[in-house]
């Protein structure tokens, strides 16, 4: 049966304005035998911040005409503080906003570090020719009609804008996007409303988006209208060269940003991407992603608004899980999630403890709690006698914590309490609960938030009884971690909490995965080589054994006699299989006999085997029979691997027989894997107590199953780009100690270096 696969700390550091440098293209040390030349080499690792911080900069197409585009870009650029000359381009002019205009880039009076194009499709093209030729580093196309269009000719004049990026060395944000906003260094060439008034001051959490308006409005607005301040914000369209990975980076890489978000819609390179996770581990810099296109629909319209082709969504989420992108489904999740990590403080567990002054938020925070996976354990003996001297009477005090009179009548000893419950050892995180408050005390309740000993955030439900005005919003604003509702409190407390982890493990060397032993890419490969593109059950496991993988013993017969003198060499009951490429799905042909013992027998079943397999297929090429041992009872898995267009060889691993078509319970990794990931990944799956023992059954032998998912995925990362599918179903698991067994396998060749089937 084949598997189910998819188709297919807060602060302000020292700004980057400060390095007044045209972005040097470092080239790499080396580029043997990677096709790469040194041009395409160098531009991987392209300084983004004269982009964003240009000592000059020009805009084609300047107005101050109505509202047109081009007239509000620049009323923005001029209005938002750059103190760098600002020179507007515009042959119908002579002047604008009080500046000099002048006809053409090539006549400004220096080469300007980034250029503006705010003019018709086709003249783009005139403008970036200018600018290449006076050795502009950094161009924005905002104009549209490319591979957004959905139409031929505009994914051809996007190619064709790659193209010149390439020959020219000239990096170029767009087409069809909405710029840059600076917070750190005042400086904003975009459209956008959103940062009209005064300029808000920057902060610590940068953002990336392919479109203008959602993350210029929905993301960086909204940020900053609850309180948290922005360092970066790129809206970049269509990607044509500069991608959200190269934006990303230039924040990850800067002083003046903690957290990144990303509002995309798929990505070209999955390999960089996950680059750029290992990165934000690295710099203990958390990035939340949330990609459009979950499903067939939001696909059509990922496709329809950048011309990106969004990837199977399952890869996208098993790869953002497996690399620690923390992801949400909704814009108001991105900045949420954002006030509690900006902080960089990261518990040791999911531990937590709350105390409030009314029961039903306890119950509710509790409820939500579990269902996200953090637990709230039980005080610890010392912590409930001095609870009990803070709260005569109380008796045993649970957790979370009901602390309704004290909290309301006696606001010092509810601190004194929450710092008791903050110093317990079984305790990771501190979620205190705050209603309707002086603001006096709910100040002093931030300072313990802020300088409690482990990681905390405060969850503010009500408001200030004698100050009306101030509110959440003041709090965020000097860097307190406060939530008015629990399921986003309790959201950004488990990623805080898994990006820990993550961390620690990053720093351990836990993440690097290792290549196991007696791993024989050389006989896989030629057993590849010497197969058709459909390999018969006997080639894939040759392949496959070759790679540590435990297979079925079994011997090929091409007459009766043959299959008998086998069988009575195996010895007991055996399976009888046709062996051919043509016949992926022996239980549909016919073409297969279990618990077969006895001459006869054998006989008779080899002869019905061929020919239910020749009825079935008139045509398949039949190398013979298998004649195979039987293997013991167990849990039947499938595990398999897929090329992704984006991340390239992906790990599936489910439950198997039926059932991976019918409860479709698979979970998916990108290879290779580590042991943990492996089990990780078996953790994830609906069936997996199944592994553990239901109704009296052993458990099973999972950790011979983690050994098989993790050659599997070596197999798969190193002989992936000959091999467009792979399933193992069944793979038979037994009882804990007696290892796995694969039972029948399928490999399909990528005969024309497509990947496609």
């Amino acid at each position: 049966m084949r598997a189910v696969l998819p188709d297919v700390r807060a602060r302000v550091s020292p700004s980057p304005r400060r390095r007044r440098v045209r972005p040097t293209l470092t080239y790499a040390l080396s580029t043997t035998g990677t096709g790469m030349s040194d041009l395409a080499a160098a531009r991987e690792y392209t300084d983004l911040a004269p982009l964003f911080a240009p000592r000059s900069v020009a805009l084609v197409g300047a107005s101050d005409q109505g509202e047109r585009f081009g007239t509000r870009v620049f009323r923005q650029l001029v209005n938002f503080g750059f103190r760098g000359p600002i020179y507007p381009v515009n042959p119908r002019a002579r002047s604008l906003l009080g500046r000099e205009c002048y006809a053409s880039v090539s006549a400004l009076p220096q080469t300007p570090d980034h250029v503006g194009i705010v003019v018709a499709t086709e003249r783009a093209f005139d403008v970036l020719e200018e600018c290449a030729a006076r050795g502009v580093p950094f161009a924005t196309v905002y104009s549209g009609g490319f591979a957004e269009t959905g139409t031929a000719e505009g994914r051809e004049r996007q190619a064709r804008l790659s193209a010149f990026a390439r020959r020219t060395g000239m990096r170029i944000m767009g087409p069809n996007c909405n710029g840059v906003i600076n917070f750190v260094d005042a400086f904003a060439m975009a459209s956008t409303g959103a940062i009209g008034g005064p300029r808000r001051a920057p902060g610590n959490i940068g953002v990336v988006s392919h479109s203008g308006g959602l993350g210029q409005i929905n993301v960086m607005w909204r940020a900053q209208e609850i309180g948290l301040g922005i360092s970066y914000e790129a809206s970049i369209g269509n990607e044509a060269d500069l991608d959200s990975i190269d934006f990303a980076r230039f924040m990850l890489r800067s002083p003046a940003t903690d957290v990144v978000l990303m509002a995309i819609e798929g990505v070209k390179d999955g390999a960089r991407l996950l680059d750029l996770a290992r990165e934000a581990a690295e710099r203990e810099k958390p990035i939340v992603v949330l990609k459009f296109g979950r499903t067939a629909a939001g696909s059509r319209a990922a496709a329809s608004h950048t011309g990106m082709i969004a990837g199977a969504d399952d890869i996208f989420d098993a790869a953002f899980r497996q690399f620690g992108l923390i992801r949400v489904a909704e814009t108001n999740e991105l900045y949420e999630m954002a006030i509690l990590l900006r902080t960089r403080r990261w518990p040791k567990g999911r531990r937590a403890a709350s105390a409030a002054a009314t029961g039903g938020n306890i119950v509710q925070l509790a409820d939500i709690g579990e269902s996200l996976g953090i637990e709230w354990p039980q005080y610890g003996p010392d912590t409930q006698a001095k609870l009990a001297a803070l709260m005569p009477g109380y008796g045993t005090v649970s957790n979370p914590t009901d602390m309704t009179s004290l909290a309301t009548g006696e606001p010092e000893n509810f601190r004194r309490a929450l710092a008791t419950i903050a110093d317990d050892p079984a305790i990771d995180v501190l979620t205190p609960i705050f209603a309707f408050v002086k603001r006096t005390d709910i100040e002093r309740g931030a300072d313990l938030v802020r300088a409690c000993a482990k990681p905390a955030a405060m969850l503010w439900v009500g408001g200030c009884t004698d100050d009306r005005v101030f509110g959440p919003k003041d709090l965020i604003e000097a860097g307190t971690p406060v939530y008015r509702n629990a399921l986003p409190c309790l959201r950004a407390v488990r990623a805080a909490a898994d990006f820990g982890a993550l961390v620690r493990e990053y720093k351990a060397g836990l993440r690097q995965p290792l290549r196991p032993a007696a791993a024989d890419a050389g006989a896989a490969r030629a057993v590849l080589a010497q197969a058709g593109e459909r390999l018969s059950e006997r080639e894939a496991k040759a392949a496959l054994g070759a790679y540590g993988l435990p297979v079925t013993r079994e011997l090929l017969a091409r007459d009766a006699d043959e299959a008998v003198a086998h069988a009575r060499a195996l010895g007991g009951a055996v399976a009888i299989k046709i062996d051919s490429p043509d016949i992926a799905h022996k239980t549909e042909a016919g073409a297969i006999r279990l618990g077969v013992q006895g001459d006869g027998a054998v006989e008779r079943a080899f002869a019905a085997v061929l020919q239910s397999a020749r009825r079935f297929s008139p045509r398949a090429a039949i190398s013979g029979v298998l004649v195979q041992e039987m293997a013991a009872p167990g849990v039947e898995m499938m595990l398999g691997m897929v090329r992704d267009p984006v991340f390239g060889p992906v790990i599936a691993a489910g439950l198997g027989g039926i059932h991976v078509e019918v409860l479709r319970d698979i979970a998916y990794r990108i290879a290779p894997v580590t042991a943990d990931e492996a089990r990780r990944m078996l953790r994830e799956l609906r069936g997996y107590k199944l592994l553990e023992g239901v109704r009296g059954a052993p458990p099973a032998d999972i950790e011979a199953l983690v050994e098989a998912i993790v050659r599997l995925s070596w197999f798969a990362y190193e002989l992936g780009a000959e091999i467009v599918e792979l399933d193992i179903n069944p793979l038979v698991v037994f009882e804990r100690g007696a290892g796995v067994r694969v039972i029948d396998a399928l490999v399909v060749k990528d005969m024309d270096g497509t990947g496609a089937r």
